[in-house]
């Protein structure tokens, strides 16, 4: 999960975390911003957040007789939204410019981010009280999400020894400045990808648009940030192309919550993963004569 959220720094990609409340979500976001020499804010969502907490302000500044923006926490390199689907929808659409344009509008006036620019938004699942489903516009302008799970015992074991006495987050220290990270995401983006692969991710993404179980299929956008995330994988491994592989691994995180299934196969106890494997399993993988069955 840890080289998911990295390799979406590096892909210039939104990630959304979530999870049932205290795995770590939270601490999980704010370690990686805590790494990288940046600036770094958090947004606590509430359902009294106001859009105009996270984007900024006019101010009317009486010596200057003229409105001053006070630019909101927005304005950062990696910003933690923290329970995102606990604020309205209306505050939750303020970030789809920035998110997906990488500017905030305000006052008819267009102000550009800094870069490298992330969102790392963490939620609970809907079935919790006090929660809105996110929209599915804003969905689609998260490279992907990532649920963490409960640990395993002797993960559990090892938590209670080290964070028993007193948190080891204060420790970290950042590793990488933010030139480092444009740095890498040139590099990644100079990463070669065959036709063939291309085609590849079009037939994925054109699969969970045919497959008869599916209500929404996948974004045109999803396949972008296919591409773009299997050239970081790949350079991750120290290959400078990309591999059907590297396609196959992140299909899941990509593309789980942008499809939406229709009630009859819920009913059938179908999931969104068992659609994703089937609609992989019905593809031709680049460089073989036939369809290979998952």
């Amino acid at each position: 999960m840890i080289d998911l959220i990295l390799l979406g720094l590096v892909s210039e990609g939104h990630v959304l975390v979530e999870d049932v409340p205290g795995v770590g979500k939270t601490q999980l976001a704010k370690s990686l911003a805590r790494s990288v020499e940046g600036a770094f804010n958090r947004i606590q969502f509430t359902p009294d957040l106001l859009p105009s907490d996270v984007t900024g302000i006019s101010v009317w500044d009486r010596e200057r007789r003229a409105f001053e923006f006070k630019p909101g926490p927005i304005f950062a390199n990696i910003v933690v939204g923290d329970e995102i689907n606990r604020a309205s929808p209306k505050t939750q659409s303020s970030l789809l410019e920035a998110m997906a344009e990488r500017q905030v509008t305000s006052d008819g006036v267009t102000r550009e981010l800094p870069l490298p620019f992330m969102v790392i938004a963490t939620q609970n699942p809907l079935e919790h009280e006090g929660t809105y489903p996110l929209p599915e516009a804003q969905l689609d302008r998260f490279m992907m999400r990532v649920v963490i799970g409960y640990p395993s015992r002797e993960k559990e074991l090892e938590m209670l020894d080290i964070h028993g006495v007193r948190s080891t987050f204060l420790d970290l220290q950042p590793v990488l400045g933010v030139d480092e990270v444009q740095a890498m995401i040139a590099i990644a983006k100079e990463v070669a990808i065959s036709r063939s692969v291309k085609n590849y991710i079009i037939d994925l993404v054109e699969g969970t648009r045919l497959h008869p179980d599916v209500m929404l299929g996948a974004s045109p956008r999803s396949a972008l940030f296919l591409q773009g995330l299997a050239r970081s994988r790949a350079a991750s491994k120290g290959r400078n192309y990309v591999m059907p592989d590297d396609i196959k691994a992140l299909a899941e995180p990509v593309l789980e919550h942008r499809l939406a299934m229709r009630p009859e196969a819920q009913m059938r106890g179908e999931t969104v993963v068992d659609l994703i494997e089937d609609v992989l399993g019905r593809i031709r993988v680049p460089g073989t004569t036939s369809r290979i069955a998952t």
